[in-house]
C-alpha cells in the first residue's frame, strides 16, 4: 500500500499540518500543490523584477519545517513550488538542506514547462473568444504548459528526495508516485483514470478533510481550527482510502469526498489532463470507518493530443480604496457617497473605463441577483480599478479619502492601496513541441 499525503492545496496554505504529516504520517510521499493561474503569472512578474525570485515565497520555510522529518522517515517530496523559476527553487532547497545538515540530499528539478518562446502574437486563446494574444492589449508576462507524468517520472527515477516542478497538472503530482511505485503502463487509460481520481481528490488539501466543506449549523466540522491534511492509502489497482491523522481536526466523510470529486469538474466523463481523459461518472464512494472513505471505479480513455497553456499578462496596477458608514441611515449615506464618487471619478476617462463601486454589506457580491439590501447598519463604500497608469490609481485613492470631509456624514476608516495586477488566459499547444528535462542537484 502506497501512502500519499497532501501538504498544501494552494500557494499560501498552512504549514503546521504538513509538519504533522511529515513527522507522524508514515508517508511514502508528501505532495505540496501550490500553483494557480494567478500565482503563476505573479511568479513571472516577480522573476522579471528579480531574476532570483519567481518561486513560491514560502518554499524555504516549508522545507525547513519538513525536510528533517521526511529524510529521517524515508518520505519523498513532490512539489510544484518552483512556479516560474524552478532552477533557483531547487537551489533554495539545497541551501536549506545544507543549513539543516542533510548532506547528500538529492533534488530533481523538472524543467521545460515554460513555453513563452513557443507562442506568437497570433496564438489563439480558447477562453477569450478564440482571440489572439495580440488582441489582449496587455504585455505578456509568461506562458507555461501543464506537464504530466511523462515529465515527472524521470525525476522520480533519479531517486531524488525532493522533486520540484513548475506548472504541472495538479493530479499528476500524485499520479506520478502511483505510476512509479506500481509500474503502470503509460497507456493503461483505465488505471491512469483511477490514479487521476486519487490525485484530484487530494490536490486541494483541507477541502476534502472539512475545511472548505464547513458551513456552521448545516455542515458542522469538528476542531476546524486544527483541521488536518488528507492521506491517501493507494492500492496497486488504483483504489484508495482517503483518511487523515487520528489526532488531527476536521473529518473525512462520503460528503466531503463527493464535494471535492465535483470540484472544477465540468464533464465527469471527460476530465481532461495531460495524462488521461479521466472518467469519474461511475466512481464508487464508501465509508469504511471513522474518517476513512474508500474510492474506486474511476476510469479513463486516451489522453488529449494537445496540452493546455496558461498565458499570463501584466495587468498593470490594481487600486482599491474604501470608507465605512455605520449607524442609522448608513445605507442611504453610503449610497450617496457612492453616487458622488461615480460622478467625480467618471470625469477621468482612464478611471471611468476601468472602475467599479460596491457597497459592501449591501450589494458587493449579489447585486445582480438580489438587488440592494437596505437593512444594514454597517456599510463600506469600496472603489476598485485596474490601470497601467499608476497615477490614475493614485487619483482614485485621493478622491475616496477626500470623502472623509467632503462626503456624507459619518464616513471613517479609510484604507487605500495600490498593488500589482495580472490577467490570465488559456491556449493549447501540440504535445510534441514540449520538451521537458530533469536537472539533479545534491546537497
Amino acid at each position: 500500500m502506497l501512502r500519499l499525503g497532501c501538504g498544501a492545496g494552494f500557494s499560501s496554505d498552512r504549514l503546521g499540518p504538513a509538519i504533522d504529516l511529515a513527522e507522524k504520517g508514515r508517508l511514502d510521499y508528501l505532495v505540496f500543490e501550490t500553483i494557480g493561474e494567478r500565482t503563476l503569472a505573479f511568479g513571472h512578474r516577480d522573476r522579471k523584477l528579480d531574476p532570483k525570485r519567481g518561486y513560491n515565497p514560502q518554499l524555504a520555510q516549508r522545507m525547513r519545517g519538513v525536510l528533517k522529518a521526511t529524510k529521517a522517515n524515508g518520505t519523498r517530496i513532490v512539489t510544484n513550488m518552483g512556479v516560474a523559476n524552478v532552477p533557483d527553487a531547487a537551489r533554495v532547497v539545497i541551501e536549506v538542506a545544507r543549513e539543516l545538515g542533510l548532506k547528500g540530499l538529492k533534488v530533481a528539478a523538472v524543467l521545460g514547462d515554460e513555453v513563452t518562446d513557443l507562442l506568437t502574437p497570433d496564438t489563439r486563446l480558447f477562453d477569450y473568444h478564440d482571440r489572439k494574444i495580440s488582441e489582449v492589449g496587455l504585455p505578456l508576462a509568461g506562458a507555461n504548459v501543464y506537464l504530466g507524468i511523462d515529465a515527472i517520472l524521470p525525476a522520480l527515477e533519479t531517486g531524488a528526495d525532493v522533486v520540484i516542478t513548475g506548472r504541472v497538472s495538479d493530479p499528476s503530482l500524485f499520479l506520478s508516485p502511483i505510476v512509479h511505485t506500481y509500474g503502470w503502463r503509460r497507456d493503461d487509460w483505465a488505471a491512469l483514470g483511477r490514479g487521476t481520481l486519487v490525485g484530484h481528490l487530494m490536490e486541494c488539501g483541507m477541502q476534502i478533510t472539512g475545511g472548505y466543506y464547513a458551513d456552521p449549523g448545516k455542515k458542522d466540522v469538528p476542531r476546524l481550527a486544527d483541521c488536518g491534511y488528507p492521506i491517501a492509502e493507494v492500492q496497486p489497482d488504483g483504489s484508495a482510502v482517503i483518511t487523515k491523522l487520528d489526532d488531527a481536526g476536521g473529518m473525512v466523510t462520503p460528503r466531503t469526498v463527493k464535494e471535492q470529486l465535483l470540484y472544477e469538474v465540468h464533464d465527469p466523463k471527460r476530465y481532461l489532463t495531460p495524462d488521461v481523459t479521466a472518467d469519474f461518472s461511475a466512481v464508487q464512494i464508501k465509508e469504511e470507518g471513522r474518517d476513512r472513505v474508500r474510492v474506486a471505479n474511476g476510469s479513463g480513455t486516451a489522453r488529449p493530443d494537445t496540452l493546455k497553456v496558461t498565458v499570463g499578462f501584466d495587468g498593470g496596477y490594481l487600486g482599491e480604496a474604501g470608507v465605512s458608514y455605520a449607524g442609522p441611515n448608513s445605507a442611504a449615506r453610503a449610497a450617496l457617497a457612492a453616487d458622488i464618487l461615480r460622478d467625480r471619478l467618471g470625469r477621468h476617462s482612464e478611471i471611468a473605463r476601468n472602475m467599479r463601486v460596491d457597497l459592501i454589506g449591501l450589494n458587493a457580491l449579489h447585486a445582480t441577483a438580489h438587488g440592494v439590501r437596505h437593512n444594514a447598519e454597517d456599510v463600506r463604500v469600496r472603489v476598485a480599478m485596474r490601470s497601467a497608469d499608476r497615477s490614475a490609481c493614485e487619483t482614485m485613492l485621493w478622491e475616496v479619502e477626500a470623502m472623509l470631509c467632503c462626503g456624507p456624514a459619518g464616513g471613517g476608516g479609510y484604507r487605500g492601496q495600490i498593488t500589482p495586477s495580472v490577467v490570465t488566459h488559456s491556449a493549447l499547444i501540440e504535445r510534441e513541441r514540449v520538451r521537458p528535462s530533469v536537472e539533479v542537484l545534491v546537497a
